[in-house]
């Protein structure tokens, strides 16, 4: 009998896991900080609690990128101290993954070597695609239904799922998220305003703005007057945060519709009548979901909470049976372990 089981969804920014003997789920941010580019000093909350604000010989450091593991032993490292941080996780447990569909076989491997290879001593290690995931933590009936489209909104990350009877029928991962529209509204600032402004700056405006505020409704935003060079306040209206965003966003869109263009017949129907569901942290971004349901003329459902969907369906998997034969063991496969 296993002690325990874990469901981890490691996302770009942040790691959400679920903890089946306490029924619980955290969250912590995926970040390192590295002094004088050799020793990590800190991680998760702790770490990103420095970003934009440490000294110049410490780095914040995120171990993922776009979706897939880019520095593998500063995220083994970062996850083996989070197990152990005033969490107490049993070794010997059993860990259920969360990986993107649409990457490589030795990127999606990354995401199985982090766990197996840890300090956490897994006693086994299943993978589940994000897009599954992602649906049963909607509550959707995967296995029986013709036609799910699900799209996650993250980080550095876009990725579309089309599921039919319990299967991946297509799935693209865009390299679009809410970092690409934090580093527009920083260089449209910059350029119209000649105003430097942080990327955490650049997150709450895209926040509070959204996609529906009045374009002349202006918000204070701290940064650096580039003329100057002197710290200060300046009033950032609406309509250029709307307009920085308007690219990455119409690209998504142009993605999904073609995505939706190239979905078999019967599978197409069924989406056409239940609707895309949208789920991850930039899905709450005001407006998204109707802007959607106008470029396509097709309901967008969203769920509360819809950046913790993909480790309530690993919730849900733990606890069914039945549902574990949505995941898969990379065992048996012939590989090498990456370095």
């Amino acid at each position: 009998m296993f002690g325990n089981v874990y469901g981890l969804d490691l996302g770009t920014y942040e790691i959400k896991v679920f903890d089946k003997k306490k029924n619980t789920i955290w969250k912590e941010k995926n970040a390192v900080a590295i002094s004088n580019k050799k020793e990590i000093i800190s991680v998760g909350d702790d770490a990103y609690a420095m970003f934009e604000k440490a000294p110049y010989n410490i780095e914040i450091q995120f171990p993922m990128k776009e979706g897939v593991i880019s520095h593998f032993y500063n995220m083994q490292y970062l996850l083996g101290n989070l197990l152990k941080k005033e969490r107490r996780f049993s070794r010997g447990a059993k860990y259920i993954v969360a990986v993107p569909t649409d990457v490589t076989e030795v990127e999606k491997r990354a995401f199985y070597d982090l766990v197996v290879h840890s300090s956490a001593k897994a006693r086994e290690v299943r993978i589940v695609e994000r897009g599954i995931a992602d649906a049963l933590g909607m509550g959707l009936d995967v296995r029986n239904s013709q036609g799910i489209f699900v799209i996650n909104f993250g980080a550095e990350t876009t990725e579309m799922s089309i599921l039919s009877y319990g299967g991946v029928v297509l799935n693209k991962l865009l390299k679009i998220g809410s970092a690409t529209l934090d580093q527009a509204i920083i260089q449209s600032v910059r350029y119209n305003k000649e105003f430097l402004i942080g990327k955490q700056t650049a997150e709450e405006l895209r926040k509070a703005f959204g996609m529906v505020s009045e374009e002349t409704v202006t918000l204070s935003a701290a940064g650096r007057n580039l003329l100057t060079r002197v710290p200060e306040q300046k009033p950032i209206c609406a309509g250029l945060v709307h307009a920085a965003m308007k690219e990455p966003l119409k690209t998504c869109l142009h993605e999904i519709h073609a995505l939706l263009e190239r979905t078999p017949p019967e599978v197409q129907r069924t989406v056409q009548r239940d609707g895309i569901y949208i789920s991850g942290g930039l899905s709450a971004l005001k407006g998204l979901d109707k802007a959607i349901e106008n470029a396509l003329s097709i309901k967008v459902n969203r769920l509360e909470e819809p950046e913790i969907c993909a480790v309530n369906g690993l919730k849900r998997i733990i606890e069914s049976k039945q549902l574990m034969d949505f995941t898969y063991s990379m065992l048996g496969d012939n590989y090498r372990w990456m370095r």
